[in-house]
C-alpha cells in the first residue's frame, strides 16, 4: 500500500523520522540472522537480543504470562521496486530521494522479525512499475477462508489488484473475488473479535462497508477518518486482541470517537507523537505487539498492559506513508 492517503488540500503529514508466491520458513525452519530483534525496554524489565531469538529477562518480577502469543500467517512482498514516484498521500514527496535497497533491507528485518515470533510469512511476487505493492496489507480482506481483493481509488495502484487475485486464485481458498467498490483492504477493514472495523474518509467508499458485511458475514462498524495523515484506518488504529485496541483520537470523527469510546472503553490512546510515527501500524499476536520503534510512549503502555512491544524501523518506507502492518497482510482461514 502506500499505506496511503488522499493528497487533500490543507493536509501535511507529521515530520517522519529523522519470484513466484511461495511458502518460506515453513515448520520448524528459521533463517539464519544477521541483526538483532529490538525489543523496548525499560528499567526494570528489559530484553536481551541474540541473533536468532528474543530472550525474556526480567530483573525484579516475572513475565507477565496472563497474554498468550498465537501464531499467524502473514502474507508480504518484497520492496523490489519500491520508489516515490508520484504523490497520492501526504507523506509522498517525489522530489526527496529514497532506496531502494534500504527499503529491501528494513523489510527484511520485519519480516524476519515475524518469523523469530514464530509465524509463517509467504510472498506475493513484486510487479514493475507498482513500487506500492510491498504495502501488501492493502492488496484483500481475508477472512474465514474467503477473499475479498482489493478496489485502489488511484489509477498508480490499480494494478495491483490483478497480481493479488493471480495469487488467491492459485492458493485453494474458498471463495475469492474483486471488491465492486474502492476498498484498500486492510488498510480500512480491521477484524476484531466477530466483527470489522470499517474506516472511510480518504480511500475506501461507504459502500464498500456494505459489500464487506454481505461477503463475510459479520457485522462492520462504520468509523470516519479526519486527518489526511492518517489516510487508512491501520495507520490510526491497531487490534491488539480481541475487544482491545489502541488508536489516535485526533484522528476520527467526533462521532466515531463517541463509538470507540462505547465499545472499547479499555482501549490504550495514542498521542500525538506516538501517533506521528506512524506508532499505530502495528501487528499484534496477543502478545508480542511489533510496531516503529520510536513510539516509546505507545511502548510503555502496552507493556503495562502485559504486551511485549517489539521495535522495529521502517523508516525508508514511511517516506511513501506506510510501516508495519501496511507491509503486512494477515491470512485467516
Amino acid at each position: 500500500m502506500k499505506c496511503a492517503a488522499d493528497n487533500a488540500s490543507g493536509g501535511r503529514p507529521p515530520a517522519p523520522p529523522a519470484a513466484r508466491s511461495q511458502d518460506i520458513h515453513s515448520g520448524s525452519r528459521r533463517p539464519a540472522f544477521s541483526h538483532s530483534v529490538q525489543v523496548f525496554t525499560d528499567p526494570d524489565h528489559f530484553y536481551e537480543k541474540e541473533a536468532s531469538k528474543v530472550s525474556i529477562v526480567n530483573r525484579d518480577r516475572p513475565v507477565n504470562s496472563a497474554r498468550a502469543a498465537s501464531p499467524r500467517n502473514y502474507l508480504m512482498c518484497r520492496p523490489t521496486y519500491f520508489d516515490v514516484t508520484y504523490s497520492i498521500n501526504p507523506w509522498m514527496d517525489p522530489g526527496r530521494p529514497t532506496s531502494a535497497q534500504a527499503a529491501l533491507a528494513q523489510w527484511k528485518r520485519l519480516h524476519d522479525t515475524f518469523v523469530e515470533l514464530g509465524h509463517e510469512v509467504r510472498l506475493i511476487e513484486p510487479v514493475p512499475g507498482l513500487p506500492d505493492m510491498v504495502f501488501a496489507a492493502n492488496g484483500a480482506i481475508v477472512a474465514g477462508g474467503k477473499v475479498l481483493v482489493a478496489r485502489f481509488r488511484h489509477r498508480q495502484r490499480a494494478d495491483e489488484a490483478a497480481a493479488y487475485l493471480d495469487w488467491f486464485g492459485r492458493g485453494g481458498w474458498s471463495e475469492v473475488r474483486q471488491a465492486e467498490h474502492v476498498n484498500e483492504g486492510e488498510g480500512d477493514f480491521l477484524c476484531v473479535g466477530g466483527e470489522i472495523l470499517a474506516g472511510s474518509g480518504f480511500r475506501s467508499d461507504l459502500r464498500a462497508h456494505d459489500e464487506v458485511r454481505e461477503f463475510f458475514g459479520r457485522p462492520v462498524v462504520s468509523l470516519t477518518l479526519v486527518d489526511p495523515s492518517f489516510y487508512h484506518l491501520d495507520t490510526a488504529l491497531a487490534v491488539l486482541g480481541d475487544g482491545e485496541i489502541m488508536y489516535y483520537p485526533a484522528a476520527f470523527s467526533p462521532e466515531s470517537r463517541a463509538v470507540l469510546r462505547e465499545r472499547f472503553p479499555g482501549a490504550i490512546l495514542a498521542d500525538e507523537a506516538d501517533a506521528a510515527v506512524f506508532g499505530l501500524n502495528a501487528l499484534s499476536d496477543g502478545r508480542n505487539v511489533v510496531l516503529p520503534q520510536r513510539a516509546a510512549g505507545l511502548a510503555a503502555r502496552l507493556r503495562e498492559r502485559g504486551f511485549t512491544p517489539v521495535g522495529v524501523d521502517l523508516a525508508e518506507l514511511l517516506k511513501s506513508g506506510g510501516n508495519a502492518k501496511c507491509c503486512t497482510l494477515e491470512l485467516r482461514g
